[in-house]
């Protein structure tokens, strides 16, 4: 089997997971994404200048398509609160695009090690868990929206994940039901997400070092064979999210976060 066809099967194969993670979490997947693609990159020979920004901004491209998929699955179960989702969106949209910018500046193992850190930082906070939620929703002030937003949108571009990982505990302790802010939050990553392929896209336009079929920072054969697996797995996620207990994938889930994270800091 060439070189090529093990990495499309493997590209697929990450979408199923990738997608059932973000309905089951509301997270876009990128957690996953990231570090899977960097390994295929890295396997496919191409230059390691470019492998940590391309990985995100592909994992942006795909969390689009997937977070819409599982956004729309939790907006027919009626899981999103579009008020507090509208009063994060403004904080989404810029924080999205500084981010990727402050990306941009940050060389490719640096971005690698910060995107390590901060995997360990989730694996640690989901093994705990999100913390106590309010029996009665108590919205937050506009502009504690507004910061929250940006904070989210930010550091969820840097590091080309969808911004669940952040917007669940922040709507937990606002006051929602888990149910509901990770429906809103599965709906906070594609405007993260659209924003910061689109800043990653114009970044890495005409990138000497990117190899074939990109655009700026967005290979589209790995965009394409994720996306075709990852939103009808979106889907099945969601159905889960709302039948089985997580404690225990949970766990299992930041147990795979902690051995990526390590792996991203001793390489």
């Amino acid at each position: 089997m060439s070189v090529l066809a093990m990495s499309v099967l493997g590209y697929l194969l990450l979408g199923v997971v990738a997608g059932t993670l973000a309905g089951l979490f509301g997270i876009g997947g990128g957690l996953l994404i990231v570090p899977a693609l960097v390994v295929a990159f890295t396997f496919q020979g191409f230059a390691p200048e470019v492998v940590m920004h391309l990985a995100i901004g592909t994992s942006l491209a795909t969390i689009v398509v997937t977070g819409a998929s599982s956004a729309l699955g939790h907006w027919q179960r009626g899981s999103i609160h579009l008020p507090w989702l509208m009063a994060l969106l403004p904080g989404l949209m810029a924080g999205a695009i500084v981010g990727v910018l402050v990306a941009g500046q940050l060389s490719g193992p640096l971005l690698g090690t910060l995107f390590g850190l901060f995997v360990l930082a989730i694996a640690v906070k989901m093994a705990v868990g999100f913390g106590a939620v309010s029996r009665q929703v108590t919205p937050p002030p506009g502009y504690a929206m507004i910061i929250a937003g940006g904070v989210i949108g930010g550091v969820s571009a840097l590091f080309g994940i969808g911004g669940a990982t952040m917007a669940v505990p922040w709507l937990s302790r606002c006051g929602a039901s888990l149910t509901r802010a990770v429906g809103t939050s599965a709906a906070c990553g594609v405007p993260i997400a659209l924003l910061g392929a689109a800043t990653f896209i114009w970044m890495g336009w005409g990138h000497p070092q990117l190899p074939d079929w990109t655009t700026g920072y967005v290979m589209w054969p790995a965009f394409i064979a994720v996306v075709m697996t990852s939103v009808p797995f979106a889907r099945v996620g969601v159905r889960l999210a709302h039948r089985l207990p997580s404690h225990v994938l949970r766990w299992a889930f930041a147990a795979l976060l902690a051995v990526v994270g390590l792996k991203f800091l001793l390489s």
